[in-house]
């Protein structure tokens, strides 16, 4: 396909091989006037294409926070994010229009989505990126060229969010962790470069420890708060020997983390992971869809319209994309597949990162099997922090708006814990008014209350 004439591009006089390169309003989604656009590509190194797209806000874009939405996987595009969860539009069944979301996190905040690591979504080229730690430093240089480029300069000194979801349990604490390291570096002298101070980090059914989120599938579907025995007395029986036998779940998991980092740790961590998801995670969610309990496999919401969207010819012209749009593909997932990623812990990297006073929310929706907030919830009683012990003796309370109750939240200075309520894998997309309201919430650096 032909790169339209219109593609601006910005060449970093930092970084080699790194470029920025857009259309500008290009009006595909975000149709609301005066608000501006931008699509394109970062390109990260040779042959290493990212796929952006940007939104500025809808109010006081000058001085709005700036937040990265990032969507798990690992390997699945941020489209899912922008089209099915809190981006401007929403497709319609023509699959050819959208129609405007009135809940767009936009609303409050400028706004971009990044399909990484390289082979996702629109991104294309080389893709080396096969674990957690090797996902970070491309996501560095991306924003290096970003807040080095005329375009994005402005927002260095904004409120910076990271939300993301899913595989984002792993993504969130490794990317800010990362980040954090190269800022010290750049102080320090050691390295050239463009601080990113990340302000929050929102991560919303993420998938942080193995261990304990293994464990948690047989508790729901044991009883899933809310929604009752998810499966029978017989399968439940098999879950608990497949995760508490020896050689079962659980050894194989303590056998990762005590396998460590380096290479030899791959096989261990892989035969675990493969392990668990056949004989723990598939059983337990059995043929309802592991994003949404109530729904049967495949479920119909929320709808996939926008993939046939993303694939037409003229939008695929006017947003700049080279690339045949591909939701979660395969490639990606194969290289994490092979180091394990899946089965290692990120909980030590949140722990410091909540231990740094950073603002952190911690959301599930409580209809995922997948990522579910048994599991979340555990996660975060378990980490070692200087809030641990007042988290574990905070109650749930109610969080409502306009008298209605939405969540169920804990708070304990800057950390947030939150339970929503009738809300699957995707939690804006269940949810959008709460969502927006808990985003809000959490860009004024507030903690979590009824409104």
């Amino acid at each position: 396909m032909s790169t339209p004439a219109c593609h601006s591009v910005f060449t970093s006089r930092q970084q080699q091989d790194v470029q920025l390169r857009f259309i500008k309003d290009s009006g595909v989604c975000e149709t609301t006037p005066g608000v501006g656009q931008m699509s394109g590509y970062i390109d990260v190194g040779k042959n290493m294409s990212m796929w952006f797209w940007f939104f500025e806000a809808r109010e006081s874009p000058e001085t709005a926070p700036f937040t990265l939405w990032l969507n798990g996987g690992p390997g699945c595009s941020s489209m899912i994010g922008l089209f099915q969860e809190n981006g401007p539009c929403n497709v319609n069944a023509d699959r050819t229009t959208t129609t405007l979301n009135p809940f767009s996190w936009n609303n409050l905040s400028n706004m971009i989505y990044i399909d990484q690591p390289i082979g996702t979504g629109f991104s294309h080229g080389v893709d080396t990126v096969n674990s957690t730690l090797s996902a970070a430093p491309p996501v560095w240089t991306a924003f290096q060229i970003l807040f080095e480029s005329g375009e994005f300069s402005k927002f260095k000194k904004r409120e910076f969010i990271i939300a993301t979801e899913s595989y984002g349990g792993h993504y969130g604490p490794a990317f800010v962790t990362f980040f954090n390291e190269q800022n010290a570096k750049i102080r320090s002298g050691q390295i050239q470069g463009e601080e990113i101070n990340v302000s929050a980090l929102m991560i919303n059914n993420g998938w942080y420890d193995p261990l304990i989120q293994n464990q948690a599938y047989v508790d729901f579907a044991t009883n899933a708060p809310g929604y009752g025995q998810l499966q029978s007395d017989t399968v439940i029986a098999q879950l608990n020997d497949a995760f508490f036998r020896r050689g079962g779940c659980k050894d194989q998991e303590e056998a990762c983390f005590a396998a460590g980092d380096g290479p030899t740790s791959d096989r261990i961590c892989r035969t675990a992971d493969n392990f668990c998801v056949e004989n723990v995670f598939a059983p337990a969610v059995g043929d309802r869809d592991s994003d949404d309990l109530r729904q049967t496999s495949p479920a119909s919401f929320p709808p996939s319209f926008y993939i046939n969207f993303l694939r037409l010819p003229e939008i695929v012209n006017r947003i700049g994309a080279e690339a045949t749009y591909s939701q979660c593909p395969d490639a990606p997932f194969e290289l994490f597949a092979r180091t394990g990623d899946d089965a290692r812990t990120l909980l030590p990297q949140l722990a410091a990162l909540a231990n740094s006073g950073m603002k952190i929310l911690i959301w599930a929706g409580d209809a995922d099997i997948n990522c579910n907030w048994l599991g979340g919830h555990a996660s975060v009683l378990a980490m070692d922090w200087f809030g641990k012990e007042r988290l574990n003796n905070t109650p749930f309370t109610n969080m409502t708006i306009d008298g209605e109750a939405v969540a169920a939240i804990q708070n304990v200075d800057n950390f947030s814990f939150a339970r929503v309520f009738q809300a699957g894998h995707e939690v804006p997309a269940f949810q959008p008014a709460a969502s927006l309201e808990i985003f809000k919430q959490i860009i004024n650096m507030e903690q979590l209350h009824s409104v």
